[in-house]
């Protein structure tokens, strides 16, 4: 639980400066909307923030209320996207690592180390340290971590008011059942990732001849509620 500065971000100041940045990213599994990052840079001298945790394992309210007191005593914060244009262009990973990229990039000061969570990206181009669940045990990556997921989440929120039969105002693009309902009711928009196999399926179907439609929606059924193997 990151509720105090990581011996690794104490190291990493002392070693390479004052000014670190943690860096997490958002909505790599979602069937629509974008991939978003969150770089976040404290003062030197700042202390954790009380509550603060990985942001997958706090409600929404305490979200909303963490990152406004992130926002308040951070020196710096980044924000940056890829949309689903770019996702389907140049997959999901890649999109995930521009997202990075912009939000490191859109950062008011310079930081002197950055910290990331997951594995290290070699294509990044950006000196950085990676932690495996840097997002439950660093602060600055878990900081990052609620940025980015309450500004997703606001996102998919707006765009569920403009189409409303896919529930994104609560799976925020995920794919629970009421998304998938709403694909196979009333197909996809251009904010649904194309390149992800069930709105592949449901694109298709929405454009096969009769004689395929049967088969198809057995497909996409097989995709969405899968039966276990023999």
């Amino acid at each position: 639980m990151p509720r105090r500065w990581s011996a690794l971000e104490r190291d990493l100041r002392e070693s390479r400066g004052p000014l670190i940045a943690g860096v997490d990213e958002v909505g790599r599994g979602p069937l629509a909307g974008p991939v978003v990052a969150c770089a976040v840079v404290f003062p030197p001298d700042a202390r954790a923030i009380r509550g603060v945790d990985d942001s997958k394992e706090l409600d929404g309210p305490e979200r909303e209320k963490l990152a406004r007191r992130i926002r308040e005593r951070a020196l710096g914060i980044g924000i940056g996207a890829a949309s689903v244009r770019e996702i389907d262009r140049i997959n999901i990973y890649h999109a995930s690592v521009l997202a990075i990229r912009r939000a490191i990039s859109r950062l008011p000061v310079a930081p002197h180390h950055v910290v990331i969570d997951g594995n290290p990206i070699r294509s990044l181009g950006i000196e950085h340290t990676a932690v495996v669940g840097g997002d439950a045990c660093c602060h600055s990556i878990a900081c990052a971590s609620i940025v980015a997921k309450v500004t997703r989440d606001r996102l998919m929120r707006a765009l569920a008011k403009r189409h409303p039969h896919y529930r994104w105002e609560s799976n925020v693009g995920y794919g629970t059942p009421e998304h998938h309902a709403g694909l196979a009711s009333h197909g996809i928009t251009r904010h649904h990732r194309r390149s992800f196999s069930p709105v592949q399926l449901a694109l298709a179907l929405s454009v096969a001849p009769p004689a395929e439609a049967p088969a198809l929606a057995a497909a996409l059924q097989d995709v969405l509620q899968p039966e276990a193997s023999p």
